[in-house]
């Protein structure tokens, strides 16, 4: 029997790997001053490959559900490593073209699998602490910015762009094959040994999942676009503060650039703290609810955030905003095995992401328009606050949904 502690640590290693698709900014200078091409050019690649995110999880679902984690983060680790090292070929070459295919859709896919591989089986391995479990894994992707930041500048600085590429695309492949040769599906009906002895003398009772549905059959169900649009409105809005947070500092607070970007690094941590946090707190306080504070407070937040000139609280609420950010991403997967089961959760956690996908085109979208026509950053945050209440239908909608149909099976 494996352990389930190192099963987690395994799943860590395969997405602070893929999560250093966060750190793209730090790429981004470097690149148009070698090649000489436009931020739109560069931007571009980045574009591809969250796209291409989204396109294989929704697709490859059924196939992680079928192959297991092994086969799948294996994939992953090839697609993501030759997608990266192919990313350097294609500066060396000075090759636009190259660098869309190798970081925009082999690096996408590669991103896409390895996000969705290790998380249905995590959820299977803690029954006891699904919300953790998730949030554990989900962590590693927040966090990767932090770590290969820094890392890339430096490596830039000392070989050059293209030879960063092939440096880090070799070393992501070997983290991430390493990590996959431990992940493993546990026996049907795995309970850890304490907890199930806790269940077994009814000390301890294991709340009976809302459904076990399939993938086909979950998205007939109005729970599974509920879902999609919480995500979907929680993304569009975390990418709308990434984007616009050092720009904001400096608009609303009069902050030079060089403070702004400080703050900024600082959301990176935020995000991955939040992260295991609300997917933590989510156990307790159930997943609904938790859903319910994430937007009721975001809508707050999101509104005051332009009024606020006291720096030290600017940045505990823009933290906060991270938090949340990092959270809704965490939370979803144990949401979704509470609601329609671990049958074919990494399929439907696959089709849930598209909302990512989705969020990731429409969020910067929205935050040009609305700074276009009224010439103001903290305008758009008046918008988001506006979706945020939407979201917050949304999530109490769903809590009421599922209670009902808790009480109608006597859960």
């Amino acid at each position: 029997m494996k352990n389930r502690w190192l099963m987690a640590l395994a799943a860590v290693g395969v997405h602070i790997c893929i999560g250093s698709v966060y750190a793209w900014s730090v790429y981004v200078n470097p690149i148009k001053d070698s090649m000489n091409w436009t931020l739109t050019d560069v931007t571009i690649a980045f574009s591809i490959a969250i796209f291409f995110l989204g396109l294989s999880a929704a697709l490859m679902g059924k196939f992680v559900e079928k192959n297991g984690p092994k086969v799948s983060a294996i994939i992953a680790a090839v697609l993501f490593g030759l997608g990266t090292a192919g990313s350097g070929l294609a500066i060396f070459m000075e090759s636009k073209l190259l660098l869309y295919f190798f970081y925009g859709v082999l690096g996408g896919c590669g991103l896409g699998i390895g996000y969705i591989s290790p998380v249905s089986t995590l959820v299977k391995w803690f029954p006891d602490k699904r919300g953790l479990a998730t949030g554990l894994a989900i962590m590693g992707f927040g966090f990767a910015s932090a770590v290969w930041g820094p890392t890339i500048k430096v490596l830039i600085s000392s070989i050059g762009v293209g030879s960063t590429f092939i440096v880090l695309g070799i070393s992501y492949f070997i983290i991430m094959f390493a990590s996959a040769m431990y992940l493993e599906k546990p026996e049907e009906g795995y309970m850890p040994e304490g907890f199930k002895k806790k269940v077994e003398a009814g000390h301890k009772k294991i709340k009976p999942d809302l459904a076990m549905l399939g993938v086909h059959e979950a998205v007939k169900t109005p729970r599974f676009y509920g879902l999609w649009l919480m995500l979907f409105i929680n993304v569009t809005c975390g990418i709308a503060i990434i984007g616009v947070a050092s720009p904001l500092l400096q608009e609303v607070l009069g902050v030079s650039a060089l403070i702004a970007a400080a703050a900024v690094g600082l959301m990176g941590i935020f995000n991955g703290a939040g992260r295991i946090f609300w997917a933590s707190l989510s156990d307790y306080l159930t997943r609904p609810v938790v859903y319910v504070i994430f937007f009721a407070a975001q809508a707050v937040a999101f509104y005051m955030l332009p009024s606020i000139t006291e720096i030290i609280i600017f940045q505990i609420i823009l933290y906060f905003i991270m938090s949340c950010y990092g959270g809704g991403f965490a939370s979803i997967p144990a949401y979704i095995g509470d609601i329609f089961g671990t049958k074919e959760l990494g399929a439907i956690h696959g089709y849930i992401l598209t909302a990512w996908a989705a969020a990731g085109l429409v969020g910067p979208l929205i935050i040009s328009m609305v700074k276009d026509a009224t010439g103001s950053y903290a305008e758009t945050l008046y918008v988001f606050s506006g979706f945020f209440v939407v979201a917050l239908l949304i999530s109490i909608a769903m809590l009421i949904n599922v209670k009902a149909i808790r009480k109608q099976l006597g859960h």
